[in-house]
């Protein structure tokens, strides 16, 4: 089954309540979004801005050994919260300089891939997404993490899956690559043949499909990247995936990622008598619907598509 990668495995992205990133915000293990401020956690040092947009009142200090070496962190009502998974525990502290104190995790919130906290700290509880099951990919509350009681469980909105690294093979299908046969020559003669023509293939990504990820996003206009060049980012991460997260881990940086158009190329063949030749164009799709046409061909013998280099 398709999945979500949980946040250990893709360093850079977290869930919280703030907005865009300016680069010494960047390539942080953990974020931490608040009312007021927002923490950016790198090793044993947490980095405290007010904006993710500027860095000029920017504090950096050294996390307490009780604080070190969280899978998640998030704040809530208050505190800031570390999630040691492994060990079935919690920590709980105002200040990530000081010691925390130390809480048991309940079992039902030990499988979580994102922890995040309340849009604001007078609200109480928190939320964690769960890996996808029978009912799709959702996302718990709960006052406590010590108790199941009172635990909502919602179903995740897909323009919020395809934002997450694995969301798109969720919500469109599994990375799936394969040969398209786009011409097909044979010399039903009984002497050699040299056959030359030019062919017409599609190269690029499909501009309608990539629109299909990104139609509902809000993007600031300061914003340094467009919605177009952040779906082709997401979507090219999708495909260097392990099969486990519904990628077909090849990496597509070499193709040509503009608007899908038409090009010719000219090929000459010498055909020998009562041959076939089959040319093979490679596409790569998530689920059934293609979304980036390569450029490479492929010319075979025999009448069976060659392997695709994207298959798991």
């Amino acid at each position: 089954m398709s999945s979500i990668i949980p946040r250990k495995k893709a360093k850079g992205t977290d869930i919280c309540t703030f907005n865009n990133l300016q680069p010494a915000c960047q390539n942080g293990d953990h974020y931490i979004g608040g009312d007021s401020y927002f923490h950016i956690i790198k090793g044993n040092s947490c980095r405290r801005v007010t904006s993710l947009m500027k860095e000029s009142d920017s504090v950096v200090y050294s996390l307490h050994p009780s604080c070190q070496g969280g899978d998640h962190y998030f704040a809530a009502h208050g505190y800031f919260y570390i999630i040691f998974q492994k060990k079935g525990i919690y920590r709980r502290t105002t200040n990530m300089t000081k010691e925390s104190e130390e809480f048991d995790l309940h079992s039902n919130y030990r499988d979580g891939l994102y922890y995040w906290g309340p849009p604001n700290s007078k609200q109480n509880g928190c939320y964690f997404l769960k890996p996808a099951s029978e009912w799709g990919v959702e996302y718990c509350t709960g006052p406590d993490l010590s108790e199941e009681e009172h635990t909502a469980v919602c179903g995740v909105h897909p323009d919020v899956l395809n934002f997450l690294p694995g969301g798109l093979s969720v919500t469109k299908g599994p990375a799936i690559g394969m040969l398209e046969n786009i011409e097909t020559i044979t010399n039903d003669s009984n002497i050699p043949v040299t056959w030359k023509k030019k062919i017409i293939k599609k190269v690029g990504y499909s501009k309608e499909k990539m629109a299909q990820i990104t139609q509902n996003w809000k993007i600031e206009k300061s914003a340094s990247i467009e919605s177009g060049d952040l779906a082709k980012l997401i979507t090219k991460l999708q495909f260097s995936f392990s099969a486990a997260y519904g990628g077909s881990h090849v990496s597509t940086e070499n193709e040509n990622w503009k608007e899908e158009t038409e090009e010719e190329e000219l090929l000459t063949f010498e055909l020998k008598p009562k041959t076939s030749l089959y040319l093979w164009q490679h596409k790569l799709c998530l689920g059934q619907e293609p979304v980036l046409f390569c450029c490479d061909l492929k010319i075979t013998s025999e009448p069976n598509p060659p392997a695709s280099p994207a298959q798991p």
